[in-house]
């Protein structure tokens, strides 16, 4: 609704002034910092060099510049003449281009209604689209090198979008005529802000951080922290049963971020639905390591990760044996851990579940373009001053992955529509980073996402055990989502083809958390079931049937034969441990900004 009262001339001055002074006192603080060494994943030399790489590659077959040239100037001219024909004759002609699928930015109806802004929108998406199929036609460049190239071009032509101006945004252009120009004045208040939340860094808020607080609205499900250690702080859950499975089960997170992902509120929280099944869960709290823990190891994860809550479980049970359940990163760690156990003979864990996770890295998506050695090196220097990767810098490779829903969308609706963004659950977790420490990082990069080597028999030893995958027994589940950006399903599914044991593979839809987060009253998504382990993904994929609701039923059915006998609901903190704090500890509670 349009607002036809006039701004107030005193309240604009004392804001503009406002504005003015703490934009001052941000330069000076910025400018102060200049000293001491910037860093961020994006490499403004490495970028450059990869245009000029390009160019050099492009140019150097004539022909085909000229070719890629004139293709574009036809549909520019195409353009224009079907453009011409809609403003003079109103004519309904067919766009010369479009969105893809999926692609939110133009979804207001002036893109498409009013001549101006289709004819804005259109001419934006041809340039897009020529500029990102000139690299693919470009002759010369490696495969990696390409990658880099068409990944930073997309950035670029993002960054370009008429839906991230003022001026070229209907959107906010309706706001801004509707507010008197106040959303503009709201938006470079929310700007300032953020800055100073980031010490000089755009920090730009995904949700309302106030809305939440931790044990609080988010991550309540009932439990005692029961164990911890420098690494780690283990907690056990109440049960709300009154008999339990006998086996408990481990869940083991990612520490790229934190546990709650999987208990954000009670109708999504996977914790709660697991202990509402009659399971007694354990979950890995990771600390936000600072510099003092620097050089620790992945081994040192292992160590003081699931195998000492293994120690602990028994200590508070009396259970030596007990079910596994990984998620991501904490899933490789998992099937670590399960190498190194069957090479010393050791079977605690009777049943392993694998949640978008990676042991074979042949094909790592769209992280790639970060993974060489150039990059990994320059990262490892700042590592090794700093102690740690910052969590920012971590979330800063997420959200290019996703860079329009996950960095643009907020900068037009906070910035340029001045609206406070929603307080979103989910969106609270994800700005909720966690640092790495650099040992384990660069251990983890390299061997890993570089050379590739958990895949191979003895490819690395942790804790002097050289670690086979191939030795592992254990019946596995896996559960992979079809749209994953970061463990892209087909490499996961890869796995199945290095563990020995009973194996059973199923792909949910959506995303790396969406599909994992998929409660079954949501009844959304779905997910594919096939009772063979084919050779291939695809193969598997074309044999498989799609099953209605979520994979957690299917999952449940899966994990019945290694719960064991029902037992007597065992309370966190009586059995021969003492609960040391309430869920969801204070290891969790480290937040960064």
């Amino acid at each position: 609704m349009a607002n036809n009262t006039a701004p107030d001339p005193a309240q604009l001055a004392k804001q503009w002034q406002d504005i003015m002074t703490r934009s001052h006192k941000m330069l000076a603080d910025f400018m102060a910092k200049q000293d001491h060494e910037q860093f961020s994943v994006l490499d403004p030399n490495m970028i450059a060099q990869l245009m000029q790489e390009w160019t050099k590659k492009l140019l150097a077959n004539p022909q085909r510049a000229f070719e890629i040239q004139m293709a574009f100037w036809q549909d520019a001219a195409n353009l224009w003449k079907r453009s011409l024909e809609h403003w003079t004759l109103q004519a309904n002609v067919p766009p010369v281009a479009e969105s893809a699928p999926g692609d939110k930015r133009f979804k207001d109806e002036t893109w498409a209604q009013h001549a101006l802004f289709d004819f804005i929108k259109q001419s934006y998406l041809l340039l897009a689209n020529h500029a990102l199929g000139a690299v693919d036609k470009t002759d010369g460049l490696d495969a990696h090198t390409r990658k880099k190239v068409a990944f930073y071009v997309r950035q670029f032509v993002d960054a370009m979008s008429p839906t991230n101006f003022a001026a070229t945004n209907p959107q906010v252009l309706k706001e801004t005529i509707a507010t008197n120009g106040e959303n503009l004045i709201n938006g470079l208040q929310q700007l300032l802000e953020d800055l100073e939340r980031g010490g000089g860094r755009l920090a730009t808020r995904m949700t309302d951080l106030a809305a939440f607080n931790l044990g609080e609205n988010i991550a309540t499900t009932p439990g005692k922290v029961i164990y911890q250690n420098e690494l780690m702080q283990l907690i056990q859950y109440a049960p709300s049963t009154d008999k339990v499975f006998q086996r408990p089960l481990l869940v083991i997170p990612p520490w790229i971020n934190k546990f709650y992902i999987l208990d954000l509120k009670p109708k999504n929280s996977l914790i709660k639905w697991a202990v509402d099944q009659g399971h007694t869960v354990f979950v890995i709290s990771w600390v936000n390591p600072d510099e003092s823990l620097h050089g620790k190891h992945f081994e040192d994860y292992l160590q003081a990760g699931p195998l000492a809550a293994l120690d602990a479980i028994y200590e508070a049970t009396g259970e030596k044996e007990v079910k596994a359940m990984a998620y991501c990163i904490g899933g490789t760690l998992l099937a670590a851990t399960l190498a190194q156990m069957a090479a010393k003979k050791d079977n605690r864990i009777k049943a392993a579940t694998f949640m978008t996770t990676l042991m074979d890295f042949s094909d790592i998506g769209e992280l790639e373009v970060f993974v060489d050695e150039e990059q990994i090196a320059r990262l490892e220097a700042y590592m090794n001053k700093k102690g740690y990767l910052e969590g920012h810098q971590m979330a800063e490779v997420f959200n290019l992955l996703r860079e329009n829903d996950l960095i643009w969308s907020f900068v037009i609706n906070n910035y340029l529509l001045g609206r406070e963004p929603m307080a979103f659950d989910l969106l609270y977790w994800n700005s909720d980073s966690t640092r790495m420490p650099a040992t384990m990082h660069s251990f983890y990069l390299r061997n890993m996402y570089l050379y590739n080597r958990l895949r191979e028999p003895g490819g690395i030893t942790l804790n002097g055990v050289p670690i086979d995958l191939r030795k592992i027994k254990t019946p596995a589940y896996w559960i992979s989502t079809r749209e994953d950006h970061i463990a892209p399903w087909k490499t996961t599914y890869l796995g199945t083809r290095l563990l020995a044991g009973p194996k059973r593979f199923v792909l949910g839809g959506s995303g790396h958390i969406a599909g994992i987060v998929n409660p079954p009253t949501a009844n959304k998504y779905g997910y594919m079931t096939n009772e063979v382990i084919c050779e291939t993904a695809d193969q598997w994929l074309a044999e498989a049937k799609p099953n209605e609701g979520s994979w957690w039923l299917d999952w449940a059915e899966w994990v019945k034969p290694y719960n064991g006998k029902l037992v007597a609901a065992r309370q966190p903190g009586v059995g021969g441990v003492s609960a040391l704090e309430d869920a969801p500890g204070s290891y969790v509670k480290v937040r960064l900004i």
